[in-house]
């Protein structure tokens, strides 16, 4: 059965840094707005700051939802799930903030990320826990691993960062989110 937690213990820990796909969660305010849940997991573009935060990089796309939310009130999920081995649910709800190119905090923030660093990278988004928890994860399907998908760095790779910018300017939702929701702030400062 499930279980609550005030921080990211040692077990929860090893769980969620040895997934290979996370998901993250968030929503409007608006009653009708839309809710967004989007799949992570390009190797190494998750970070466990501290028993309390956890860190990954935003990297640019045709939308930017979570950001939106994010800039409106801060409400997010992030969930792991075991698709082998035992089978396990963790989730970390809590309060995220995007840190902008621009930001004082990016470069040291981006820094301890290493290699996962690349191209087309618009924010770090850091949450902070309010609330851990896991479940029993019984009707999660094993599913093998095979690779990183290495579409995304080849695409933006083949981008000067200019030209990444022009991508982001030119994208309706990395402007405002679908329910029209300021998202990324224009324009997107050089790295």
């Amino acid at each position: 059965m499930g279980k609550e937690y005030e921080r990211i213990e040692p077990r929860l820990w090893e769980f969620i840094e040895s997934q290979k796909v996370f998901f993250v969660a968030s929503a409007p305010l608006a009653g009708d707005g839309h809710v967004n849940l989007s799949p992570k997991g390009r190797q190494g573009t998750l970070r466990i700051l501290d028993d309390r935060t956890v860190a990954y990089l935003d990297f640019g796309g045709s939308h930017a939802e979570t950001i939106a939310h994010l800039r409106e009130n801060g409400r997010i999920t992030l969930m792991w799930c075991a698709f082998e081995g035992p089978p396990n649910i963790v989730r970390v709800h809590g309060r995220g903030e995007p840190v902008f190119r621009d930001d004082p905090r990016f470069a040291e923030l981006v820094a301890g990320f290493g290699e996962a660093d690349g191209p087309a990278l618009r924010a770090v988004i850091v949450v902070t826990a309010e609330l851990i928890s896991d479940s029993c994860g019984f009707a999660v399907p094993f599913m093998d691993y095979r690779s990183e998908r290495e579409l995304h760095v080849d695409y933006f790779g083949r981008k000067t960062d200019e030209e990444f910018r022009e991508y982001t300017n030119k994208k309706p939702y990395n402007i405002a989110s679908i329910d029209g929701l300021p998202a990324v702030p224009l324009p997107l400062p050089p790295r």
